[in-house]
């Protein structure tokens, strides 16, 4: 089913809304959750989870992708599961790297909470950048930071190796880092 169908389906507020999502994205939102959990409990618990604030938040919003929306839900529901489930512990070792991969950048956009209106300001720039790429460092860089995938699977993807993806991750940061020192973050 046509995802304008679903979203028309959630705002009739009928149930057949959330057997087609779950039909059509219950992988794409379990491989999401699994990416950062490495758990099949949690990753399946955080998939309900996003059926659930999908119901809840539609209507009143409207999402103009429909993918991305639930892609998101479940991310975040997952990077939350992952932190109760590591306060505390050691880190598993995969989300330790992205997330080391990661601090210079967030150092560099992290802002107060009175500043939230500037987060829609952010993801344009961060949209520009990412037009910049060529099109398998967008798709390196994207598969790494949004769907959290290892390494290795995505120099399997690319049948590259694994030295060549860390490398177009590591220009590809620095590349971000300089284009939002650009646009006025420091």
């Amino acid at each position: 089913m046509e995802d304008w169908k679903i979203i028309e389906l959630y705002w009739a507020r009928k149930e057949e809304a959330l057997r087609e999502t779950e039909i059509k994205y219950e992988k794409f939102c379990f491989g999401i959750a699994w990416n950062i959990l490495y758990n099949r409990e949690d990753s399946e618990e955080c998939v309900n989870d996003t059926w659930l604030a999908a119901w809840n938040a539609i209507p009143p919003e409207r999402p103009s992708f429909f993918s991305s929306f639930l892609g998101r839900l479940t991310r975040n529901f997952a990077i939350d599961c992952f932190r109760k489930k590591s306060a505390g512990k050691r880190v598993d070792r995969h989300m330790a790297d992205i997330v080391g991969e990661l601090e210079k950048i967030e150092t560099t956009v992290s802002h107060s909470p009175e500043d939230n209106v500037l987060e829609k300001d952010l993801v344009k720039i961060i949209n520009q950048f990412l037009d910049t790429l060529k099109s398998w460092d967008r798709d390196i860089f994207i598969r790494r930071y949004w769907y959290m995938d290892p390494v290795k699977k995505i120099a399997k993807r690319h049948g590259y190796s694994e030295s060549k993806v860390k490398s177009s991750l590591f220009r590809s940061r620095r590349k971000l880092l300089e284009h939002l020192r650009r646009n006025g973050y420091e």
